[in-house]
């Protein structure tokens, strides 16, 4: 009886080789002909050009924001003048873009943007205002773009400048007869 139990092993054994082995040559036989590897249940196995075919896939899908800048500065505002700036950006995708509510670093900083959906290859703009034009001094802002971009899921835009003073009113002074100008009362 032992006999018997040590020939089926042996043979079970001889069998799962050389199923092993003619899965192994029809693998490579695939392979010679077509230039990929079949994917064995058994192993995480994957040839580069399936790789490269991956990549390509991955890359050339979903919504995509490119911006022409994301960076202005404004010089000099006068007092009390615009500080609104458009900063123009193109979906570059293959997909729809959807723009979600920006979060701006300040109350000061005011974004609008468009609500609808940007199909591929369409621009559209982004306004950042600052607000505070009424208060003189530099200041440095920035706005956070969120989006369903495969890449750049958020952008800051950012503004600079400087708010100049508040003019000052010269009232003209009096002149007496002889012309020298005499203080206002």
């Amino acid at each position: 009886m032992k006999k018997l139990v040590v020939l089926i092993c042996a043979l079970f054994l001889t069998g799962s080789l050389a199923f092993a082995q003619n899965e192994k040559a029809v693998n490579q036989k695939n392979k010679a002909k077509t230039g990929k590897v079949a994917k064995d249940p058994n192993t995480k196995q994957v040839s580069a050009d399936n790789k490269a075919d991956d990549k390509a896939d991955n890359s050339s899908s979903g919504a995509e924001i490119m911006f022409k800048e994301t960076n202005h500065d404004f010089g000099n505002i006068p007092f009390k003048g615009n500080g609104s700036y458009e900063f123009v950006f193109v979906n570059t995708g293959t997909e729809p873009l959807i723009l979600t509510q920006p979060k701006s670093s300040c109350g000061c900083t005011v974004p609008e943007w468009p609500k609808q959906p940007i199909l591929p290859g369409e621009s559209n703009v982004i306004r950042v205002t600052y607000k505070n034009t009424d208060r003189p001094g530099a200041f440095n802002k920035y706005v956070t773009i969120f989006s369903n971009a495969a890449v750049n899921k958020e952008v800051k835009l950012h503004i600079k400048g400087t708010v100049e003073p508040e003019p000052t009113d010269a009232s003209p002074l009096k002149m007496d007869g002889i012309g020298t100008p005499v203080k206002n009362n």
